[in-house]
C-alpha cells in the first residue's frame, strides 16, 4: 500500500512541475522555474520509491504518465484557459479506462 502512496506523490510531483512549466513563461519567472526543477526531481523520486515497494514497472509508469496526462489537461482549463472539446474529453476517458486495465491486469 505504501507504494502506491508513493506513486500518487509521483503523480502530484509532476502535475506541478508540469504546470509550472507553464507558468514560468519559458523560465523568465524564477519561482515557477524552481518549481518545475523540484516537482520533475521529485516526481522521479518518489516514482523510484513506488517501484522499490513493490509496484510493477509498467503498472507505475503506465499509472504515472496517464493520471499525469489527464490532470494537466484538466487542470490547464481553469488555470490557464485552455479548452477541450469533446473529443479530447473522449480521450481522457478512454485514458482512465486504460489505467484501469493496466490495473486490473496486474492483480491477475
Amino acid at each position: 500500500m505504501h507504494g502506491y502512496l508513493f506513486l500518487i506523490g509521483a503523480i502530484l510531483s509532476e502535475v506541478c512541475g508540469t504546470l509550472a512549466l507553464r507558468a514560468s513563461e519559458g523560465f523568465s519567472r524564477p519561482l515557477y522555474a524552481v518549481v518545475v526543477v523540484v516537482g520533475y526531481c521529485g516526481a522521479f523520486a518518489l516514482l523510484s520509491f513506488a517501484l522499490q515497494r513493490g509496484i510493477p514497472l509498467g503498472v507505475a509508469y503506465g499509472v504515472w504518465a496517464a493520471a499525469g496526462v489527464a490532470l494537466v489537461a484538466v487542470l490547464s482549463v481553469p488555470l490557464f484557459g485552455d479548452g477541450l472539446t469533446g473529443l479530447q474529453y473522449c480521450g481522457l476517458a478512454l485514458v482512465m479506462v486504460g489505467v484501469f486495465a493496466i490495473e486490473i491486469g496486474a492483480a491477475d
